[in-house]
């Protein structure tokens, strides 16, 4: 349905894009020609409406139509209020006004939820651009309104299903967390229950494997985060778990915690075995570092680098390791398992045996790369 148009003096020789009793500024006309800027109008994807300084609609296209309900023919001429929910007609004028007064090319109601009226009272949410047409003083308002019902209903589908996801993971971590308490409480009550010592240390090291695993989940629970962990709080609370469980060695064995000011992030995925390698030396190193009643310290280190990798060291100043040590040939079930664990987190291990023993773990802070040897 085309506009009716009209010449009129203002505008010189040709066509207006004006509806009868209408006039539309100059400088779309000297942009585009009359005639291609109500083509692009009328084209236009999303409902267009020109409004002119007094309010009144003088120009609408089709996708105004089917959005609104309303023939052109009944909005041009009304009050653009005509658009507006009854409970911000009031309020509405001072708002275009204050546009009209400091007009440019902006997003109405920025940060806000809008609202328009169709035909028969109901309302739906908007989007709405405000674009001013014309010189000063002679200014129309050129609104793009769109229709967002699908995209928000969208939105609240998601909003919906991630609530869902969150409260179905909060409860699976608190589980997991909780049989892996059962199991290490298991533990301990067979160690409890057996006169070997070596089988009471074997059945103590397995506890605490268990409760490095717990604590990622119970860390997950407590932050309701489930794509990753504050590395540096993991490795602080493990480093206390792991004191208590050698509370009687605690008094020649010291044990330094030292992390970065900013916050190194590690997925679920890899937080485990980083967990478990943690684990693995600190214990190596309570059991072995420090014969007899010699005194020493166990130091964890954490820090980011530039490269975008996390550093993780485990050193002591005990006795050292032995010149030919190889980790996965090793009698120590622990050691053995720590090639097994630094390949499953994608980083690589280093190891230097002078004054003590220092193991490196480089790690990618991006879970989809691993760290080159």
């Amino acid at each position: 349905m085309d506009m009716p148009i009209r010449d009129t003096p203002e505008a010189g020789a040709g066509s207006s894009l004006c509806p009868a009793g209408a006039r539309i500024p100059e400088d779309p006309a000297r942009r585009f020609g009359e005639e291609s800027f109500r083509r692009v109008v009328e084209w236009a994807p999303t409902a267009m409406v020109l409004v002119d300084g007094q309010g009144t609609i003088v120009l609408v296209n089709a996708q105004t139509e089917q959005v609104f309900g309303y023939r052109r023919e009944e909005l041009v001429g009304q009050l653009v209020e005509i658009l507006v929910p009854e409970r911000f007609v009031g309020a509405h004028p001072s708002l275009r006004k204050g546009f009209q007064d400091q007009s440019s090319p902006r997003p109405m109601g920025s940060g806000r939820d809008l609202y328009a009226r169709r035909r028969d009272g109901s309302e739906f949410p908007v989007e709405i651009g405000l674009n001013p047409i014309g010189s000063e003083g002679d200014v129309m308002i050129l609104a793009s309104i769109v229709d967002i019902t699908e995209r928000r209903r969208a939105q609240e589908r998601l909003e919906s299903a991630l609530r869902e996801k969150t409260v179905l993971l909060n409860e699976i971590h608190h589980r997991v967390k909780n049989n892996l308490q059962v199991i290490a409480s298991l533990l301990n009550l067979q160690a409890n229950h057996t006169d070997d010592p070596q089988v009471r240390a074997i059945l103590g090291e397995s506890q605490d494997r268990v409760k490095a695993m717990a604590l990622t989940h119970e860390l997950l629970y407590e932050r309701k985060d489930f794509s990753r962990i504050d590395l540096g709080e993991y490795l602080s609370r493990l480093v206390q778990l792991l004191s208590s469980s050698y509370r009687a060695d605690s008094r020649r064995i010291a044990v330094r915690c030292t992390l970065p000011e900013t916050i190194q992030y590690l997925d679920l995925e890899r937080a485990i075995p980083c967990g478990l390698i943690v684990n693995e030396l600190v214990t190596n190193a309570f059991k072995h570092a420090f014969p007899g009643e010699r005194r020493g310290t166990v130091s964890i280190t954490l820090a980011g680098r530039d490269d975008g990798q996390i550093s993780l060291t485990v050193a002591d100043d005990g006795v050292g390791l032995p010149p030919d040590l190889d980790l996965g040939a090793t009698k120590s079930l622990g050691m053995q398992l720590v090639p097994l664990l630094v390949d499953q987190s994608g980083g690589t291990l280093t190891v230097e045996r002078t004054g003590g023993a220092r193991f490196i773990l480089l790690l990618h802070a991006d879970p989809s790369r691993r760290v080159s040897p």
